[in-house]
């Protein structure tokens, strides 16, 4: 979940060259763009660069999006007024679960509120521990989001940053992986809920899935689709290559109705 610190200083140095992919400015200024708004978190319960990596996948998507930063630090916060002039909440990857929660738990009451409503959460990694409710928003019931290297059959063993086979639709992949979630339904009944799994670890146990909320959506994966090459250490190769499709299909999922 936590970036390694190599990484941490790659990405840092790459975040002031992506501002002009999402530029972290305030809602007001989007009104000549006509692109829906994905807000994304940036803040101190995410590690550098994740933001920007989240922010650049959503530009990317089929679906056009704007993404704008939103957070403690930024020029406009994670609030009803915020949340009203967009489609999609993005809360990416960090260090580890407690701590972040005590930066994010007040968003809880109103991150609920907007799901219920229609909005669309996205969770990347640490984005995905937080929409569980032990702690967290609360925003997958009927499910419990957990931790896959203490899965029974796990073929992660550590917190290290490493590669993760996984079945995404049927289709054997790779994705970059550093101490991600896995999302348990009682019975593994995900048609009970009305979700859509993405994806299973080798183990079987579930590593990406789309689930109601309300009349919104959840978005959750626990590896890393929007992993770019800056994230990968020297002796670490994705067999897939660096693609972006599973990310998108994600955000694709998540916004359909």
């Amino acid at each position: 979940m936590s970036p390694l610190g190599r990484r941490r200083l790659l990405v840092g140095a790459a975040a002031i060259g992506a501002a002009g992919v999402a530029a972290a400015v305030g809602l007001p200024r989007l009104t000549s763009d006509d692109r829906p708004v994905a807000l994304v978190y940036r803040g101190p319960a995410a590690s550098p660069g994740c933001p920007e990596a989240v922010a650049r996948l959503l530009e990317s998507s089929p679906t056009p999006l704007r993404a704008v930063y939103v957070g403690p630090d930024e020029d406009t916060d994670v609030d009803a007024d915020s949340l009203a002039g967009a489609v999609l909440y993005a809360q990416p990857g960090g260090g580890s679960l407690a701590p972040a929660w005590r930066h994010t738990r007040r968003y809880a009451p109103v991150l609920r509120e907007w799901v219920g409503a229609g909005g669309t959460y996205l969770g990347f990694c640490l984005g995905a521990y937080l929409a569980g409710d032990d702690p967290g928003y609360g925003l997958l019931p009927g499910a419990r989001v957990r931790q896959y290297i203490s899965t029974d059959d796990a073929t992660v063993h550590d917190e290290s940053e490493t590669v993760v086979a996984v079945t995404w639709r049927d289709q054997p992949r790779h994705m970059y992986f550093q101490d991600g979630t896995v999302f348990r339904a009682r019975d593994d009944d995900w048609n009970a809920l009305g979700a859509t799994v993405l994806a299973r670890y080798p183990n079987e146990t579930v590593a990406a899935v789309v689930a109601p909320y309300g009349t919104g959506r959840v978005g959750l994966v626990g590896p890393h689709p929007e992993a770019d090459e800056s994230w990968y250490a020297p002796n670490l190769t994705n067999p897939d290559g660096i693609r972006f499709d599973l990310g998108h299909d994600l955000i694709e999922t998540a916004l359909m109705r």
